[in-house]
């Protein structure tokens, strides 16, 4: 007589692929543009030189959304390099994903400056200290890693055609500005002496560092659009780029002339705020040159059915640098000029801060900002 048993069913194991989470497998170093756009929203609010009702809290609680995005996008990258580990070296040695690593470091930056000049209404003046310095500390160390690591690659592994220049390439080089931008904020909390006159120079050394990269990598950039034409669509929005070199050291020098006082003697402070004037006022114009100059190229690609990506994102947080630029600006000249241009600039940050993140949001939720990237139609050069 055949005994039979009733086992009880069993239970499928989750594949190795499915352990590995496949969304985060195509989550590059570009999502960190989220939280820099984001804080700015905050950092330039509080920057205005205009008051209006209720927006202090507004920058607050903005300024509490992009910590909240740090965390998320540092803990879906850190699970990408652990579980896609392959994936994670080959942007490392793609030319088109590799620049946007520095954007790790300037999400740093901007989050830790959004606290000290809106976190800390929440947090408390030293709280907002402590968490400032160590979002300072690992966003400088970042930025100077990556200033130097990525053009090391582009020299020995990616090696780059001629005429293929692109606005990404700045985005490893910027980085240090922003270190040199926020750093100021950290000065007066030093105690006075060395330790002041030291950050307040090393803010100006990287703003050295990252200004002369820029005006060696820029030509390149504007040589490649008169030469090859105008990029691909879905690169259009990088044209942006340039404007944070442009408005972060605008921002960098009325920073530090601002702390300059109690970290140097009189004749280097006066000289810091002359420099902050003459430096800021003409690099300003070009800025808005720029601006225009990418503005019609993005109406252009939009008529030619340009849709939405990540680069979207390039219209926040350079645009915010100016918006903070044209600030220190005001705050020095006192011209009514550089207030209502920092207020139009604001509102037009605002009005992309809101259409990149909704547009974001609706690719999360369809998956297709997850999904593997499709290769890009290459610009043919001198299109009508």
């Amino acid at each position: 007589m055949a005994i039979f048993l009733r086992t009880a069913p069993r239970t499928a194991l989750p594949s190795p692929a499915a352990l590995r989470l496949p969304s985060l497998r195509h989550l590059g170093p570009n999502w960190y543009a989220t939280v820099m756009g984001t804080a700015i929203v905050a950092t330039a609010g509080a920057a205005l030189p205009v008051h209006v009702p209720g927006l202090r809290a507004v920058c607050v609680v903005v300024w509490a959304l992009s910590a909240v995005l740090l965390a998320v996008v540092l803990t879906a990258r850190a699970g990408h390099w652990v579980l896609h580990r392959d994936q994670a070296r080959a942007h490392l040695l793609d030319p088109a994903v590799a620049p946007f690593h520095g954007c790790m470091a300037m999400a740093l930056l901007a989050v830790g400056a959004g606290t000290m000049v809106a976190g800390q209404d929440v947090i408390g003046h030293r709280a907002a200290v402590a968490v400032d310095t160590v979002l300072f500390t690992a966003g400088t160390l970042a930025a100077l890693g990556v200033a130097v690591v990525i053009p090391y690659l582009m020299v020995v592994r990616h090696r780059p055609a001629p005429g293929t220049a692109s606005p990404v390439w700045l985005l490893p080089l910027v980085a240090p500005m922003v270190s040199a931008a926020v750093g100021p904020l950290l000065v007066p909390e030093l105690a006075p002496g060395q330790g002041r006159e030291a950050l307040l120079l090393a803010c100006y050394a990287m703003f050295g560092l990252s200004l002369l990269a820029t005006l060696v990598v820029l030509p390149l950039v504007f040589a490649r659009l008169v030469h090859e034409g105008p990029l691909p669509l879905a690169l259009t929005p990088t044209l942006f780029l340039v404007l944070g070199p442009l408005g972060q050291s605008t921002t960098a020098v009325n920073q530090l002339a601002d702390a300059a006082p109690g970290a140097v003697g009189a004749p280097y402070a006066s000289a810091f705020g002359a420099f902050a004037v003459l430096y800021g006022v003409p690099v300003m114009g070009f800025a808005l040159l720029w601006l225009a100059l990418s503005a019609a190229l993005v109406v252009r690609a939009a008529r030619r059915g340009m849709r939405f990506t990540m680069t979207w994102w390039g219209f926040t947080f350079p645009v915010g640098t100016c918006v903070t630029g044209a600030a220190g600006l005001a705050r020095h000249t006192g011209l009514d000029a550089f207030t209502w241009l920092a207020v139009a600039l604001y509102a037009l940050l605002v009005t992309a801060w809101a259409v990149a993140g909704a547009r974001t949001l609706a690719g999360l939720f369809s998956g297709t900002l997850l999904a593997a990237p499709r290769p890009l139609r290459p610009a043919t050069a001198r299109t009508t």
